[in-house]
């Protein structure tokens, strides 16, 4: 073989050499994903599946953003600086009315909301149930509506506790008075009195309970809003488009650590606590969250499709939506279908 043979076998060896180096370098380079969440036990999959390092298995270098509200973050997903969007379904549905391409490729959570009465105000309701009476009452002895805090319309807190109070009590809205503000703060307003009551979800309710037993859960999710669709896992369109593999890692993790929370939660809990309460919450406290029946964890978006067009039917109801457009594209069945063949 002559010398010129050789060498183009030997310049086409090198070649092949880096080419196969290169292929293994961008393989095992990490995706960034940059996620958003709020901080409610229906986000605990993301933080079991990082702190179990399944996350960095699949090569997701999670950079986790915390938000007071599902509609706070619709900006941060609009903006082009999120590409995953892990909280409640219903501003979804605002900001896809809006042009927004986003998509839902995982559930994590049912019936998470509640509504917890403050200690003056849960003696109005001596079954333990909210009822219009309840409220009624209270007007007339005060002098004055009840207040009850939420999220800002367009939020699934505020879609479910209007739902409740007006469609499910039958409450007169003289008795009511809505009042919009954060999670953390709602929670620190229904403690200290400042307002009569409002949507609680976990962990807020344990806590809330442990350093106040006499503040009272007076409704559930069921009794709310049956089925009603929590927390989600959505994605960018650019992001999916542009990192499908990714996608579905972060689906196959989610429906992993779906099964653990069910089947370990002592386990789950430190994991989750750090999430949640950046470790100044007590691993018993996370504990009793997550066995609390507030806490239903999912992770098929079908179990939510029938609920979600309910709830974009009564957002329009509301004036949060202008109509209620056809929910096909919304969820990316392939994609979690994809992801739980693989598990």
């Amino acid at each position: 073989m002559s010398r010129l043979v050789l060498r183009i076998f030997s310049i086409g060896g090198l070649a092949a050499a880096f080419a196969l180096i290169a292929y293994v370098v961008q393989a095992q380079t990490p995706t960034t994903v940059r996620l958003g969440y709020i901080p409610v036990m229906g986000v605990a999959q993301v933080f079991v599946a990082d702190g179990e390092g399944w996350t960095k298995e699949k090569g997701l270098d999670i950079k986790f953003s915390s938000f007071e509200s599902g509609p706070n973050m619709i900006q941060a997903l609009s903006s082009g600086t999120l590409d995953v969007y892990v909280a409640g379904l219903a501003p979804l549905l605002v900001a896809r009315s809006k042009g927004l391409d986003i998509r839902v490729v995982a559930a994590t959570v049912v019936e998470e909301m509640g509504v917890a009465a403050g200690p003056a105000f849960a003696p109005y309701f001596g079954g333990g149930k909210g009822t219009a009476a309840g409220f009624k009452a209270f007007r007339e002895k005060s002098g004055r509506p009840a207040k009850m805090a939420t999220q800002p319309i367009g939020s699934g807190p505020n879609a479910t506790l209007q739902y409740w109070l007006w469609e499910v009590l039958k409450a007169d809205k003289a008795d009511v008075e809505i009042i919009e503000m954060g999670i953390d703060a709602t929670q620190r307003a229904i403690l200290t009195g400042a307002v009569e009551g409002g949507n609680i979800r976990e962990p807020a309710l344990t806590i809330a309970q442990k350093q106040n037993p006499n503040v009272k859960l007076i409704a559930t999710g069921s009794d709310m809003f049956p089925n009603f669709p929590g927390v989600v896992v959505a994605v960018t369109g650019a992001f999916a488009d542009k990192n499908p593999k990714a996608v579905e890692d972060l689906v196959r993790v989610v429906i992993r650590a779906t099964k653990f929370l069910q089947t370990d939660p002592a386990r789950a809990a430190p994991h989750v606590g750090v999430g949640l309460g950046k470790g100044i919450v007590s691993d018993d406290v996370i504990l009793t969250a997550l066995k609390s029946p507030q806490t239903q964890f999912t992770s098929d978006p079908r179990r939510i499709i029938d609920s979600t067009k309910k709830l974009q039917d009564y957002q329009v109801k509301l004036g949060a939506l202008k109509e209620s457009p056809p929910i096909e594209g919304l969820f990316a069945l392939p994609v979690y279908d994809k992801a739980a063949a693989g598990n």
